[in-house]
């Protein structure tokens, strides 16, 4: 059995298209509007009732009455702009009159009324299901679930045949959107691609196991479909779960047996060239995983013996850098403007700060690319490992086993008279002492610290034995930076800022304010999010600030100073983007406000949505 596919957003009872203050503005009653179907067909009909949420039209003419759930674009002539709707309800047995729910976001696009496949986050576990030559040859792509069914996106009616192989393979009913053919066969060798060997169909499904060859392919073959940063294999005592990082946040892929897990993790040990027979010490390594002729995975593998065997942690590299630019980060135009004047400068040295993982390399690959753009320049980088491919720059691998440290490459690389020099990370004094001298004698020094803001790095770099005059008369700026994952466009509803949520943010300010929401739709596979974006602090090191770290102020004396002259920090710049609708509170929490302030705020915890518990603040 296939329907049009009713999105769970859509049971949620959203309202019509929304002005900036949150507030639905629905077509006037009885007004005529134009219906626009997916199947390119334009009706005309009269708004008989409207509410917030829907509205009862009558069609103009006689023809069949539409199916309920089938999509379409409600089109007034007064130059409103087209609202997505499904059709609720058409049971009038006397003249043409159905009802419609509105939808809001653009799940369907407005010039073809259709869903843009392109955008779409497919579900690994529903898509390979289905084998690779068969999605190629009957062009379809299962790529979500809902309560009731599989949603699978065709170019045009499906034979019943195909119908038929569907159920079997999902046990479910099937439920259709029409995409453009173009786009959905460029989306189904995307997502199929290296997936042809897998054959996971209904035999076997998710509770049986595959061999380790392609158990490794599915893990990599998933990972690329769900655009996963990390992947996660920890051995249990009567398990082996395999989880991967999806924007920030820890997801459950799939669980074999300490027998398959093994074979997995062994497989993986054999690809990166380590030894499989050693598993009492951790073990460091690469590998590249090959999906397809196009695609190409760099992987940096590291193992770690456990009580019940070997964890494994693979990163996935970016290959190059050549879509990196500091305009897609997530800065401000004030901090475009304030970066960008930082790292124009001849000499000195610019910091990232901020956990792992939370963006400090991109970024400094990205101010490298706007650079040599900019100009002819000698980059040279030192990292551990390479994460980014970047064309025109010279990028040195620190390989401690092979007498390739952080200090001898640097010392070796300014030698080679360099422009430009990026640290991966300043990890000891004696690099941080040689990177100092190296922006004090005429190069500008790129590089990160593992601090909590950005006036600990100033402290950071004297409790590593840097005199203080020296910090003071090289430090350019110092860039604190966290991520939070980008709402979904399609789906993110508004809602009044929480006073509890804005108190422990810092910014009171900011209660009762319009901001927006995760809800959940097709095209965010139901997280309400993707992608990421940053948040940044930015602290530039101007003459008083200089005086101050020379004289050797305390942290607390840096930060009085820096208040008083108008520092943004990270609240501020959280602030910003929760008004602009690009993040939502719970994540601005969960990255920004400290334990200690969640502390201290406990009363107002008590009154909070469940987003604040203790789930919502643990850093994953």
């Amino acid at each position: 059995m296939s329907t049009v596919d009713s999105d769970p957003m859509q049971q949620r009872g959203h309202e019509a298209t929304l002005d900036p203050t949150g507030h639905a503005q629905p077509h006037p009653r009885g007004r005529s509007i134009w219906l626009h179907f997916a199947d390119g067909i334009r009706r005309e009909a009269q708004l008989l009732q409207v509410s917030p949420g829907g509205a009862e039209i009558e069609l103009t003419d006689s023809a069949e009455l539409p199916a309920v759930g089938q999509r379409l674009l409600m089109d007034s002539a007064d130059g409103s702009p087209p609202q997505p709707a499904e059709v609720a309800w058409s049971d009038a047995p006397e003249r043409p009159v159905i009802g419609v729910r509105l939808v809001s976001g653009a799940l369907l696009e407005p010039k073809t009324s259709q869903l843009d496949i392109a955008r779409v986050r497919v579900d690994p576990h529903v898509a390979l299901l289905l084998p690779a030559a068969r999605a190629r040859q009957w062009q379809v792509l299962p790529f979500a679930t809902s309560e009731e069914a599989v949603v699978v996106a065709v170019a045009g009616p499906l034979s019943p045949k195909v119908e038929t192989v569907l159920n079997r393979t999902y046990r479910r009913d099937i439920k259709l959107h029409t995409v453009d053919a173009e786009s959905l066969g460029k989306v189904i060798e995307r997502v199929y691609a290296g997936a042809d060997a897998l054959s996971i169909g209904a035999e076997g499904g998710d509770d049986g196991e595959l061999d380790a060859v392609a158990t490794y392919d599915l893990v990599f073959a998933s990972a690329l479909m769900y655009g996963a940063s990390d992947i996660h294999i920890d051995s249990f005592q009567t398990q082996v779960r395999i989880r991967v990082r999806v924007d920030g946040q820890i997801e459950t892929l799939r669980d074999l047996t300490p027998e398959s897990g093994a074979a997995l993790i062994s497989r993986i040990k054999v690809m990166a060239g380590l030894d499989i027979s050693e598993r009492r010490a951790p073990q460091d390594g690469r590998l590249r995983h090959e999906m397809s002729n196009d695609v190409r995975l760099d992987v940096r593998v590291a193992t770690l013996p456990t009580k019940h065997g070997e964890r494994v942690t693979l990163r996935l590299l970016g290959k190059d850098a050549d879509d990196l630019s500091l305009g897609t980060l997530g800065m401000s135009a004030t901090q475009l403007k304030r970066f960008g004047q930082a790292i124009r400068q001849p000499y000195g040295l610019v910091l990232l700060t901020g956990p792992t993982g939370s963006g400090k390399s991109t970024t400094l690959f990205a101010a490298i690319q706007q650079l040599i753009s900019e100009t002819d320049l000698n980059v040279i980088t030192i990292e551990d490992p390479v994460e980014y491919q970047i064309k025109g720059v010279t990028q040195v691998e620190v390989d401690p086993a092979e007498k390739v440290t952080f200090p001898k490459a640097l010392r070796s690389t300014l030698r080679h008279d360099p422009d430009v020099v990026m640290i991966g990370e300043i990890r000891d004094s004696e690099t941080a002492d040689i990177a100092v001298k190296a922006a004090l004698t005429g190069h500008l020094v790129f590089s990160t610290l593992h601090t909590n803001d950005a006036t600990g790095a100033i402290t950071r770099l004297i409790d590593m034995g840097i005199p203080p005059y020296l910090v003071g008369a090289t430090l350019r700026m110092v860039v604190a930076q966290r991520l939070v994952r980008r709402l979904c466009s399609s789906c993110a509803t508004p809602a009044p800022c929480d006073p509890a949520h804005a108190a422990v943010l810092g910014r009171p300010d900011l209660a009762g304010q319009s901001i927006m929401e995760p809800v959940g739709c097709l095209y965010c596979g139901q997280r309400g999010y993707i992608g990421r974006l940053a948040l940044f602090e930015m602290l530039t090191c101007d003459r008083g600030l200089s005086r101050l770290i020379t004289a050797r102020a305390t942290e607390d004396q840096l930060k009085s100073y820096i208040e008083e002259h108008g520092l943004q920090t990270l609240a501020d710049d959280a602030a910003e983007k929760l008004l602009q609708g690009r993040t939502s509170i719970a994540d601005v929490l969960r990255n920004v406000v400290s334990f200690a302030d969640l502390t201290a705020s406990e009363s107002d915890l008590s009154t909070a949505d469940a987003e604040l518990d203790a789930s919502a603040v643990d850093h994953p």
